[in-house]
């Protein structure tokens, strides 16, 4: 079933998330809607909080990046294998130089900007069948994994810029509060009129 996501503005994508256990209501069912709902709007990562849930899951399927020009054979291979489910994560190291890559989410559609992050991490979390695993990850897998755990921490990409940034997409994350951003996708607003 796909989900609403919820926009810039909505109290959730604030909150901490919370640890779930294996026996989580509905937990697989979740799953399978996050991906949905990911797929159906194009993204490559989604955080339970955009989906109205305060809690430390989120997905990741780096696979559209496969067809970049600007990467390696490799890497293009790496990235288009690469689907993994996430709960109670943990980055435990970043590593690495830090280096700038556009980034946008599906939580403040039409906003993209530069966001600098380490290259490499290392992440302890459990699998959806709650297996858990230790991984290290770099490049651009670890920049997504990056961007949807700031996610369960509460922290969205915007958090990332510079107050002059931050000041000239002001504009524009207050339409996407007020429900005037329009994406190809179902979205819940803050404060759209008539709610």
């Amino acid at each position: 079933m796909i989900l609403p996501i919820y926009g810039y503005g909505e109290p959730v994508l604030r909150k901490v998330g919370e640890e779930i256990a294996e026996d989580y209501p509905n937990l697989k069912e979740t799953i399978a809607n996050m991906y949905e709902t990911m797929y159906h709007a194009y993204g490559v990562g989604l955080a339970a909080p955009q989906v109205g849930l305060a809690i430390r899951l989120f997905l990741v399927d780096t696979s559209p990046f496969a067809e970049s020009d600007d990467i390696s054979k490799e890497e293009a291979e790496e990235l288009k294998a690469f689907k993994q489910t996430f709960i109670n994560a943990k980055i435990v190291k970043e590593e690495g130089d830090l280096w700038g890559f556009n980034e946008g989410c599906l939580s403040i559609p039409d906003v993209r900007e530069d966001v600098f992050r380490h290259d490499t991490i290392t992440i302890e979390y459990f699998d959806e069948d709650f297996n858990k695993k230790t991984e290290v990850y770099s490049g651009i897998i670890a920049r997504v994994i990056q961007h949807e755990y700031d996610h369960i921490e509460g922290i969205l990409f915007t958090d990332h810029l510079s107050m002059l940034k931050k000041k000239l997409i002001g504009k524009k994350l207050m339409n996407i509060m007020e429900g005037k951003s329009r994406p190809d996708y179902k979205m819940k607003f803050v404060n759209k009129k008539g709610r």
